[in-house]
């Protein structure tokens, strides 16, 4: 009895396995035959291919381990960065995208508040928390990089030292893959990785336009120096809510038409004209080298264009940001269309707002006064026209704009230095498409109408 219960118990198995086999191929098949026709059905329509869909949750899954996935306790520490606002801006986000890729924490670094190109020894050191905020950075960047400072150390490990490359030979590949060992093994058990050498500004580029974006749209101004640039708004819009006025009162005797006029908000145009004699050296020596002949603009023709942004109507003040060696140079204020009212900050009296404050954050408060202007005429080589720019396309983009050809939008900016349709500016946006910030640098990220 006991033999033959024995016996049955392997064919009992044998035909449970057997049914479960057949069960499985069953299932398997199943599944393939609809999948072979939900992706015929829908790749039709273009709705969604599976291949794409893969490739979302693949994104979505990445995308929500990278939000956890930057790691706290391991860090990268970089040289002081140094040079002009905008400058120091995309060397910032340089080294956030770095500590990003080695998955690391950047250590806060110092800024440079002065601005000596060559005399390093005469830089004078800032806190990045003295010019943005520290913990609204982290908070708005929130598992795309992140901010540490220097008492978050255990000091469990030494420092590695890891000396960046320099010279022809040190290509973009070469450096990408020092960072990719440095993610690894050996390297990657030390707490801090200090990055030895060259500024931040100066390193090779991996990372997209949408990358550096993503920092700059984090980087929020304390309040200080907010206040600041409010103040020297708040003066323009007031010169153009008076001007206004006068010339309402001239064209009506009515008290309650210039009341009314008087209180209407007053739009202005912000122009950050580059004509002192460095920039003309520089841009100069540039077309040569470039055979780009659209670089430099002489005073007449910024003027001459500017002037044919706007058609003639109520008086609108036009804010120049120019070096303080052109604030006694009064021919930056003449010859303007009628009804363009030219003001820098001496003759708009707020020049004792800005001496105030060393080099970087006076350069922060022209950044700002210039991004909030109703319009903005840059040059498209200035790495501060195409940082504000980048900023006014994100807006806009936002709002569902994609290209401001032919169409009349909010915070249009426009390029000087390329003639646009009657004998105005060229309308200009960032291409937020460039696998590179390097364009920004070399005024060929405008998008054309």
């Amino acid at each position: 009895m006991d033999l033959s219960s024995n016996s049955m118990l392997p064919r009992s198995i044998g035909c449970q396995l057997s049914s479960l086999t057949w069960k499985c191929i069953a299932l398997v098949t199943m599944v393939l035959f609809l999948r072979a026709v939900l992706l015929h059905s829908f790749s039709g329509y273009g709705v969604i291919e599976w291949n794409n869909l893969d490739m979302i949750l693949s994104h979505s899954l990445l995308s929500s381990s990278n939000d956890e996935g930057i790691r706290r306790d391991k860090f990268l520490e970089v040289p002081q960065i140094v040079w002009g606002l905008n400058n120091q801006k995309i060397a910032f986000a340089r080294a956030c995208l770095t500590a990003r890729m080695l998955n690391r924490t950047l250590l806060m670094p110092s800024l440079s508040a002065s601005l000596f190109y060559k005399e390093i020894d005469r830089l004078q050191p800032i806190s990045f928390d003295k010019v943005f905020h520290f913990d609204k950075f982290n908070s708005l960047c929130n598992g795309f990089v992140r901010l540490g400072r220097y008492s978050d150390l255990k000091n469990k490990t030494g420092i590695y030292d890891l000396q960046k490359g320099s010279g022809r030979k040190w290509t973009v590949e070469r450096d990408m893959e020092q960072l990719k060992q440095s993610s690894r093994g050996r390297v990657d058990e030390h707490e801090v990785i200090r990055i030895v050498g060259k500024n931040p500004f100066l390193w090779h580029d991996h990372w997209p336009v949408t990358d550096y974006a993503r920092v700059f749209e984090c980087l929020v101004l304390v309040d200080e120096i907010s206040k600041e640039a409010d103040k020297v708004v708040s003066k323009i819009q007031q010169m153009g809510r008076k001007l206004r006025s006068k010339t309402d009162m001239v064209q009506s005797n009515s008290d309650a038409d210039t009341e009314g006029s008087s209180l209407a908000a007053a739009p202005y145009i912000a122009v950050h004209m580059r004509v002192e004699i460095d920039w003309m050296i520089h841009c100069k020596k540039l077309e040569q080298r470039s055979g780009v002949n659209q670089i430099c603009s002489s005073k007449q023709e910024i003027i001459e264009r500017v002037g044919n942004i706007v058609s003639s109507g109520s008086p609108t003040v036009v804010h120049l940001a120019v070096a303080d060696s052109l604030l006694n140079d009064s021919s930056i204020l003449s010859g303007w269309k009628k009804g363009l009212l030219p003001f820098e900050k001496k003759k708009l009296r707020v020049d004792g707002i800005y001496k105030k404050h060393p080099y970087l954050v006076q350069s922060a408060i022209d950044y700002e006064v210039c991004s909030r202007a109703d319009i903005f005429v840059g040059n498209s080589y200035s790495t501060f026209s195409s940082l504000i720019v980048l900023e006014r396309t994100q807006k806009m983009m936002r709002m569902g704009i994609k290209n401001s050809c032919g169409i009349d939008v909010r915070w249009p900016s426009y390029a000087y230095n390329i003639p646009g349709n009657s004998n105005g500016p060229q309308k200009w946006m960032t291409n937020m498409s460039d696998s590179s910030l390097q364009a920004i640098s070399y005024g060929s990220n405008a998008i054309s109408c």
